[in-house]
C-alpha cells in the first residue's frame, strides 16, 4: 500500500537530510519531485495544488530556513498538509436515533459491494451490535445468492425476497423483519452498474426516501485511481453520501483515490478494505496513514490488531513457556497462528516505524505458503515428537515429510533452525538471571 510514493517521498527527504542548511531553492527544488511523485501516484491535480501550496506556505518560512534541522521540519509539514487533505481525524460510522439504523452502501458494479456488506457487518457485530444483511440488488445474476453465502459464513441473517420485488418494497419489509429479530443495524445491498445513469439514481433515491438511512456508504475501488474519485464525485452530486469504504487498498501501491477522494468530494472515507476475508475492513485513520506514506509506521494499529486478535490466555502460556524455555513445537505452532491472525505479514511489517527506510529489508517478500508448509510438517509430528524434537531420527523425518507432503530437507532445514531458537532463548533466560543477581532486576522481554 502506497510503496511507490513511500519510496519517492523517502528518496526527496533523504536529499533534503544531506544539506546542513536549506535555502529557499532546495526546497523549490524538493517540492518539485514531491509533486512529480504525486501526479504519478494518480492524485487528482486539484488534489496536487492544494497540497504544493500548503506545504510551500510553510515550508519556506524563516522558522524552517534557520532550523537546526531543517529536513525534519520539512517532513512535519508535509505530514500534516497529508493529514489536512485525507481528514484531520477519524469518522466513524454514525448510528444515532432509534434501532433499527439503516446504513445503505452503494457503488458501481465490481466494486466489491456486496463482500464489502458482509465485511460491514462482521465489523459492526464486534462493535456489539446485532447486523441484518438485505438483500436489493434484484438485477445482478447471483448477487442474492452471494449475500446469503456470506451471511451463513458469518451467521448473519439475510432477509431476501427474490428477484420479482422492488427494491423499496424489500428494503420496508426488511425494517419490519428487522423489528421482529431484535436486529439493531440493518446493511442494504444495492444495485450497481457498469456506469452510472438515471436508472440507478432513481432507484437508490426511492430507497432513501422509503427508508431514510443513518449512513450511505459509497463502495469504491481504490485500484482505479482517478476512476474512483470521478464516480465518487458523481454520486456525491446526486445523493446525500455520508462517506466511503475504499476496497482494495492493500492492493494498490499508488494512493491516489485515498489522498483525493475526500478532498474532492469533502466526505470522509470511513472504513478500507484491506484484504479478501470478511474480517479485513478496517476504520480509516488519516494521521497513521500519512505516516506510514511517510515512512513511520503506524504502531497503534499494529497493537489494535495484536489486542482484537490475539488470544490473550494463549498468549501468556507462550511466555511461560518462554520464560522457563521449555518452548516446543506446539508453542511455535500457536505462535505462528497467532500473529497471522494479524493479517498477511507484509502488512505487519509495514507498520514497524522505520522497517520501510532500511534497504536490506524495504522488499523483502515473505511467502505465505512457506509458512504453511511448516505448519504442515509440525501437524505431522506426533505430540511426543512436538515435545521433545530430539527423538526424532531419520525414519521419522521421512514419515513426517511423507506426512506433510516436503522433502526430508524441508524437515531437517526446520529442526535446525527451531533448535537454534532454543539455544537463543535459553541464553536470554540465563542473561535474565544474571541481571537479577546484579540487581538489575529481569530484561525487558520477561516482565
Amino acid at each position: 500500500m502506497f510503496q511507490s510514493l513511500s519510496d519517492k517521498l523517502q528518496s526527496v527527504f533523504n536529499s533534503l537530510r544531506g544539506k546542513g542548511r536549506l535555502t529557499e531553492q532546495n526546497i523549490q527544488d524538493a517540492l518539485k519531485e514531491v509533486k512529480l511523485a504525486l501526479l504519478e501516484a494518480d492524485v487528482h491535480f486539484k488534489v496536487v495544488k492544494a497540497f504544493i501550496d500548503r506545504v510551500k506556505e510553510k515550508a519556506v518560512g524563516q522558522e524552517v530556513l534557520n532550523s537546526l534541522t531543517p529536513a525534519q521540519q520539512v517532513i512535519k509539514i508535509v505530514h500534516d498538509a497529508l493529514i489536512e487533505i485525507v481528514g484531520s481525524k477519524e469518522t466513524r460510522i454514525s448510528l444515532g436515533g432509534k434501532a433499527p439504523h439503516f446504513i445503505m452502501l452503494c457503488g458501481l458494479q465490481g466494486s466489491g459491494k456486496t463482500t464489502s456488506c458482509g465485511k460491514l457487518a462482521a465489523y459492526i457485530r464486534k462493535k456489539g451490535h446485532k447486523p441484518m444483511l438485505v438483500a436489493a440488488d434484484i438485477y445482478r445474476p447471483a448477487a442474492i445468492k452471494q449475500l446469503e453465502v456470506i451471511g451463513e459464513q458469518l451467521k448473519v441473517p439475510v432477509f431476501s425476497m427474490g428477484n420479482q420485488v422492488s427494491p423499496v418494497e424489500i428494503v420496508k419489509n426488511a425494517k419490519d423483519k428487522a423489528m421482529i429479530d431484535a436486529c439493531d443495524v440493518v446493511i442494504v445491498d444495492t444495485a450497481g452498474r457498469l456506469h452510472i445513469d438515471e436508472e440507478l439514481m432513481k432507484e437508490l433515491k426511492d430507497i432513501v426516501a422509503a427508508v431514510p438511512p443513518e449512513e450511505i456508504l459509497l463502495v469504491v475501488d481504490a485500484m482505479t485511481g482517478q476512476d474512483a474519485v470521478n464516480i465518487a464525485k458523481q454520486f456525491n452530486d446526486t445523493l446525500p453520501v455520508t462517506g466511503f469504504v475504499m476496497t482494495k487498498l492493500d492492493g494498490d501501491a499508488r494512493g491516489g483515490a485515498a489522498l483525493s477522494i475526500r478532498h474532492i468530494t469533502e466526505k470522509p472515507i470511513k472504513l478500507v478494505g484491506m484484504g479478501e476475508k470478511l474480517d479485513a475492513l478496517e476504520a480509516f485513520h488519516p494521521e497513521r496513514m500519512a505516516s506510514r506514506i511517510l515512512g513511520m509506521g503506524d504502531i497503534l494499529s499494529l497493537i489494535e490488531k495484536a489486542q482484537s486478535n490475539m488470544d490473550v490466555e494463549k498468549m501468556k502460556e507462550l511466555e511461560k513457556s518462554l520464560r522457563e524455555a521449555t518452548f516446543t513445537f506446539d508453542d511455535f505452532l500457536t505462535q505462528i497462528e497467532q500473529v497471522q491472525k494479524m493479517g498477511p505479514l507484509d502488512q505487519l511489517l509495514g507498520m514497524i516505524p522505520g522497517f520501510s527506510s532500511i534497504p536490506q529489508l524495504k522488499d523483502v517478500k515473505i511467502d505465505e505458503k512457506e509458512i504453511e508448509h511448516i505448519k504442515a510438517i509440525i501437524r505431522s509430528m506426533t505430540r511426543q515428537e512436538r515435545r521433545l524434537p530430539s527423538i526424532i531420527d531419520g525414519s521419522r523425518r521421512k514419515r513426517i515429510a511423507a506426512g506433510s507432503g516436503r522433502d526430508v530437507s524441508d524437515v531437517n532445514k526446520l529442526l535446525k533452525q527451531f533448535e537454534q531458537t532454543r539455544k537463543m532463548m535459553k541464553q536470554m533466560n540465563k542473561m535474565s538471571g544474571l541481571f537479577g543477581k546484579m540487581g538489575g532486576g529481569k530484561m525487558p522481554f520477561f516482565k
